[in-house]
């Protein structure tokens, strides 16, 4: 039965797959670049910033991808309209993971 529906990372999901799965584990693994605390650490972090404009589809693949500029970033919440501090603090927060 499912009580909720929310966007998450690959590597937050990664904690969901079976170790019946190798494959799947395998194939998330080519993809991640941050550990699962790590992943949830960011969230926190992004979430924490309490911008409006930043949904929870935004914040999963800000941690999916890890931008490195404005241009990325805008790629990825090309709707949510951010300005240059919004972008700057995101981006502040996301080197700490790198």
């Amino acid at each position: 039965m499912i009580n909720e529906t929310k966007p998450i990372s690959m590597a937050e999901a990664q904690e969901y797959v079976s170790e019946n799965h190798p494959e799947t584990k395998a194939f998330i693994k080519k993809f991640i670049s941050l550990k699962s605390e790590q992943a949830k650490d960011l969230r926190e972090k992004l979430e924490g910033l309490e911008l409006i404009k930043l949904n929870d589809k935004h914040i999963s693949k800000i941690i999916d991808v890890l931008p490195e500029d404005k241009e990325s970033l805008m790629r990825i919440a090309a709707d949510s309209n951010l300005d240059e501090k919004e972008s700057n603090d995101i981006l502040q927060t996301i080197k700490e993971y790198k």
